[in-house]
Formats: structure tokens, C-alpha cells, sequence
């Protein structure tokens, strides 16, 4: 890796680490600017993987699994797409990623967005629509507007069927689609995001891209 792409993954990971904190804040001290809070309670048994979480790939041997709970509006999970991105190129052969949802209450449409990727999902569209929403997240996170037409634009770009999008979008059944990865995630002590489960097990939050592939290259030589 160049010099200029590291110190770029070494900012990213410094924004993601304050953003992270932030999100904490905003998880324990929600505020009524969020039409999608968590007003939901933890699941009895929560897990950190199930049948129906979105897996961004799919290796024939899965010797890791590495689950992210993100918040599509969160600056810090922004921040870490490209790294997250990078690990998935460098290690997809060998190590499963999973994304889940964890919508924040201080985000106006991060609960909106995790709808829309749900609502891809039901198209064969995830990777997609997870990709899109990330790429252009400053061009609509952090408004107090609400972005459902920015959403259904995204959707027109990937092709989708939009009469099938847009019932999906306003389906309870979506809704609680999110809302079940954010029960586990609460189950699981998930306060903000992004936060990383390496094989079941619950990380800190590496430092930089190295770390990060440091701590993969250790689990994948044990």
C-alpha cells in the first residue's frame, strides 16, 4: 500500500474512532430528530449471526467471519468503508463479512436508509445499495431533511423495480427486518458504530487498516 493510501485509511480510522464515540453519546441520549429511534428492547437471545444477515461475500472456505453493526448516516462507519472494502478485497477468498443494521437515534435517515438497503435486499440489490448509500453519504447524511427521494433515485440508478422498492420501503415487515439486527445488537451491548464482532467476539475497534489486518492475519494463522 502507498504511503499517501495509508495515511488516508490512518484518517479514516480516527474520524471513525470520534465518530464511533459520538454515536455512544447519541444511542444513550437519543433526541426527537430521528424518525426511526431505537425504541426497540434487546432480543432475549441475542446472536450475532443469523441465516438471514446480509453477507457481502461468500467464500467457498470460510476460515473467518468478521459481522459490522453500521449505521449507513454514521460518519465514523463512512469513514470506515474503504478500509472495510480494502480487507474484503485483500482477505475475500478467506474471510466472510457480514453488515448489519444499527440505525442511530440522533439520525434523521439512518433508519430510512437501512429501510432502502432492505428494501434493495428484496431485489438481489444489498451489496449495491450498502455500496451506493456509503459513497455519497455527504451528499445526504447529517440533514435534517427527510431523503426519501434521494433514496428512490438510488434505487432508479441500480435498476430496481421501483413499484417493488417503494411497497418494500413502507413494509412493517422491512422495518422490523432492521429493527431484528438492532435487538441483537443491543442484546449484544452494541452502544455505537461501527462496531466489529471477529468470530463471534465482540473487538475493539482497530486503530488503523494494519491493525485491522494484523488482527485477521492473526485469527487466520491460529
Amino acid at each position: 500500500m502507498s504511503k499517501i493510501k495509508k495515511q488516508l485509511f490512518a484518517v479514516a480510522v480516527l474520524v471513525a474512532g470520534f465518530a464511533a464515540a459520538i454515536g455512544s453519546y447519541l444511542l444513550l441520549k437519543p433526541d426527537d430528530r430521528g424518525n426511526g429511534g431505537l425504541n426497540v428492547q434487546p432480543v432475549a437471545e441475542a446472536k450475532v449471526l443469523r441465516d438471514d444477515s446480509h453477507r457481502l461475500n461468500t467464500p467457498k472456505k470460510s476460515e473467518l467471519t468478521i459481522v459490522e453493526f453500521l449505521d449507513f448516516e454514521c460518519e465514523g462507519c463512512g469513514a470506515f468503508h474503504p478500509v472495510v472494502e480494502k480487507l474484503r478485497e485483500e482477505y475475500g477468498d478467506r474471510v466472510t463479512f457480514v453488515a448489519r443494521y444499527f440505525p442511530m437515534p440522533g439520525h434523521r435517515n439512518g433508519e430510512l436508509a437501512a429501510r432502502a438497503a432492505e428494501a434493495a435486499a428484496q431485489q438481489g440489490k444489498f451489496e449495491e445499495m450498502y455500496d451506493k448509500l456509503f459513497t455519497t453519504q455527504r451528499e445526504w447524511g447529517e440533514s435534517q431533511e427527510w431523503k426519501q427521494d434521494v433514496f428512490r433515485g438510488y434505487a432508479k440508478q441500480l435498476g430496481l423495480d421501483m413499484g417493488k422498492f417503494d411497497a418494500a420501503l413502507a413494509d412493517p415487515e422491512v422495518a422490523g427486518r432492521v429493527q431484528d439486527d438492532q435487538r441483537d445488537g443491543l442484546g449484544l451491548g452494541v452502544q455505537g458504530t461501527p462496531t466489529f464482532f471477529v468470530d463471534g467476539a465482540k473487538v475493539d475497534t482497530p486503530a488503523s487498516y494494519e491493525a485491522f489486518k494484523a488482527l485477521i492475519d492473526a485469527r487466520l494463522s491460529d
